[in-house]
């Protein structure tokens, strides 16, 4: 059976829908059935968004999934006491009804803010059942907070130091949900007023700039080349110079080092998912080759985002995966060359002067009463045409019995070619 989804507003990662109410498992779904589905997944070029029956609503420490008793601790809360005792206190806080996933947020946080949080989200189920109830399906029933108030809940915790707003609505939206939801950092949260505009001040726009750039420079002098597919993402770690026999082995180490943590930190800036293959330059110990898939693992740590990391070969390369629910920074600031269609390649200016020449034997064959061609070209082309190709043009004008000009019209693409056959 087949389905379709159409929220009734912009998609978003925890927007709910209504397409029909009452079974968890799609596959006991029949036919005029109703059940309650959450967008895990935004599309992504060809691919349409991905619904699942299993809805799972985010708190500022916790996460809530109706219809389960799993509780959860994030995996990034390494010590087992405190694991202990948030289990304990989410047991007793919470509810039969649901489960709930601890974030890594909640380390250290007292029980009042942890009954606060399973208060929220419970509270919350509660207003999208009785949506549900009420909504006719396709409907929208619940969307998370925007942009904005999301950053806020899942970045701003207590290692960040000051949080600033450069628009008063903003910072009035953004000063009231931290006094209700973590007002020990409401303090933190201040009002941008100065004339340089905040992201140049900070130097984001440099970042994002550099961001979107295929090549990453590294200190030690090598760099990372990035290639992103619909498919896949490669990462090419290059020395950047020539490495000498003494010592190579040691030299190559420290530059694979610094780009492991290089590699993650564009990751995470990029926002780059799915699957992942990183080219490390080939070392021959083992044991080297472990330190760098250690670098790398460690690196991962700090990232929110959940990743799969198999054992790196002995050429070098490492196979990963790294959860993705939205576009890329290159899908989303981006659009594919309108010259070269995506491919980053465009013809060579020999290639486009040969297929005019053919375009032009074919064009006067085709017009045997005409006079006189034109090949209407880029500049470039037009050079190479009349300095490399003049016995090729003299040619066409001993086989057309016609006369041939070359035209160099700037406005052309490199890549356009205009052949033009009359009197």
């Amino acid at each position: 059976m087949a389905f379709t989804v159409r929220p009734a507003g912009p998609t978003d990662g925890a927007a709910l829908v209504a397409l029909v109410r009452g079974l968890a498992e799609f596959e006991r779904l029949q036919k005029g059935q109703e059940v309650l589905v959450q967008v895990a997944k935004e599309p992504m070029g060809t691919k349409g968004a991905r619904v699942t029956s299993h809805v799972s609503l985010p708190g500022r420490y916790l996460v809530c999934m109706p219809g389960t008793r799993h509780i959860g601790i994030s995996r990034r809360i390494e010590d087992v006491a405190e694991r202990d005792r948030l289990r304990g206190i989410v047991e007793a806080e919470g509810t039969p009804d649901a489960g709930f996933i601890v974030r890594t947020a909640c380390e250290g946080v007292t029980k009042r803010e942890i009954h606060d949080d399973v208060r929220f989200l419970t509270r919350l189920w509660a207003r999208v059942e009785k949506a549900a109830a009420a909504a006719t399906a396709p409907a929208l029933i619940h969307q998370d907070l925007d942009l904005v108030l999301r950053v806020v809940r899942d970045l701003f915790t207590s290692d960040v130091e000051r949080l600033s707003v450069d628009a008063p609505e903003d910072y009035e939206r953004v000063l009231e949900f931290v006094k209700g939801l973590m007002p020990r950092l409401a303090s933190r949260v201040h009002l941008y007023e100065g004339v340089t505009p905040l992201f140049e001040q900070h130097g984001v726009e440099t970042k994002i700039a550099r961001a979107l750039e295929r090549r990453v420079w590294l200190k030690s002098g090598g760099y990372l080349i990035f290639d992103q597919t619909e498919s896949l993402t490669t990462v090419d770690v290059n020395s950047g110079r020539y490495v000498g026999k003494k010592n190579q082995e040691e030299t190559i180490l420290r530059v694979n080092l610094e780009a492991a943590k290089q590699v993650v930190q564009q990751l995470r800036l990029r926002n780059i998912g799915g699957i992942i293959v990183i080219d490390f330059i080939d070392m021959e110990k083992a044991a080297n080759r472990k330190k760098v898939s250690d670098a790398l693992q460690e690196a991962l740590r700090k990232d929110k985002a959940r990743s799969n990391v198999l054992r790196i070969s002995e050429l070098g390369l490492v196979q990963m995966t790294r959860k993705r629910t939205r576009e890329s920074l290159e899908q989303l600031l981006t659009s594919p060359c309108a010259h070269c269609g995506g491919t980053g390649r465009v013809r060579s200016v020999e290639t486009i002067a040969y297929d005019a020449l053919r375009r032009a034997f074919r064009e006067s064959a085709a017009h045997a009463n005409s006079a006189r061609i034109a090949l209407r070209v880029h500049p470039d082309v037009a050079v190479f045409l009349t300095e490399r190709e003049r016995q090729s043009l003299e040619a066409l004008e001993r086989q057309s019995g016609r006369t041939v000009a070359v035209e160099p019209v700037p406005e052309l693409g490199r890549d356009e070619v205009d052949v033009r056959v009359g009197s």
